[in-house]
């Protein structure tokens, strides 16, 4: 449940927002928004809870209703996300993402040379929150192709193929790179070789103490994703978590510093442990030992941006 309200809570924050004006002082009942996401009864005191402690609402409820009023940090992650949702970079950058997933199941369900245009019609038209235009669609479809990660029919009045199938390059950059091209290419020149000396790499999670030298020529520095895999090895029985969700936890760490110290690290499976975990992190609390572990996850995806 907690990964469904961790979809919902910025769209829960702007749809606050708006109900407010933009105010920091008004309540708003969460009810109708529960009912239009179908939350079953109930749900929305979990959501709220969830908004709380990620610090974006502030509680107001009483015995007959479930109310919240935006925090200024609730305000700062409204602001941000509609400043990506009107960037023509981010929003060109996500319609490409999101069409190549698309034609990945098309593919994958048998679907061959489906209509680029029933895309549109799908949940995974929209980026945060605003609905894919036509004119998006089709420009990707024209980058993705020209990039030889589609191919298809194409007609005069169109930029892209109007109906199209994922390429073998295409299926690679969904499966290794989560569908961004950039970082494809950035893989397929070459990158950078790192000879990178990590002390313990191995850390408390394998239980050894030894030296690890890597040479990787992806492009991708690991060495914060090997200590922040080492760091959570070292803290999370004090994360206060469930045995479970513990256990997890110390799974992914362990997946995550094995993909760092491997000869060549993949950057999507890096970024995805690493997520992974940061998210983790911020379900656990707000202890010390969880706010660091979250720097040190931002610390270690912004290598990956650079």
């Amino acid at each position: 449940m907690a990964t469904e309200y961790s979809v919902l809570y910025e769209p829960l924050l702007e749809w606050v927002y708006e109900q407010a004006d933009g105010s920091l002082n008004e309540q708003v009942n969460l009810v109708p928004f529960a009912m239009e996401h179908n939350l079953a009864r109930g749900a929305e005191y979990d959501l709220l809870q969830y908004a709380v402690d990620k610090r974006g609402l502030k509680a107001w409820s009483g015995l007959s209703h479930v109310a919240a009023s935006l925090t200024t940090t609730g305000l700062e992650q409204v602001e941000r996300r509609r400043e990506r949702r009107n960037s023509p970079v981010q929003r060109s950058k996500a319609t490409r993402q999101a069409l190549l997933r698309w034609l990945w199941t098309m593919d994958h369900e048998g679907r061959h040379l489906p209509g680029v245009g029933s895309f549109i019609d799908t949940p995974e038209a929209q980026f945060e929150g605003s609905p894919l235009t036509a004119d998006e669609i089709d420009r990707a479809a024209a980058y993705l192709l020209g990039k030889g990660l589609i191919d298809g029919i194409g007609t005069d009045q169109s930029r892209g193929p109007v109906r199209a199938y994922i390429t073998v390059k295409g299926q690679d950059c969904v499966e290794n790179y989560d569908a961004d091209s950039t970082a494809f290419d950035r893989h397929g020149r070459g990158g950078t070789v790192y000879n990178n000396y990590m002390p313990n790499a191995q850390g408390v999670i394998m239980g050894e103490q030894q030296h690890f030298t890597q040479n990787n020529t992806n492009g991708v520095d690991p060495t914060l994703f090997a200590q922040l895999a080492g760091y959570i090895g070292q803290v999370s029985t004090t994360l206060g978590m469930s045995d479970p969700d513990r256990v997890e936890l110390e799974r992914v760490a362990q997946d995550l510093h094995a993909e760092a110290t491997s000869p060549n690290p993949e950057p999507s499976r890096l970024r995805q442990l690493a997520t992974q975990l940061r998210d983790k992190l911020l379900e656990a609390g707000t202890t010390i030992a969880a706010t660091m572990g979250v720097q040190m996850a931002g610390q270690a995806l912004a290598v990956l941006a650079q």
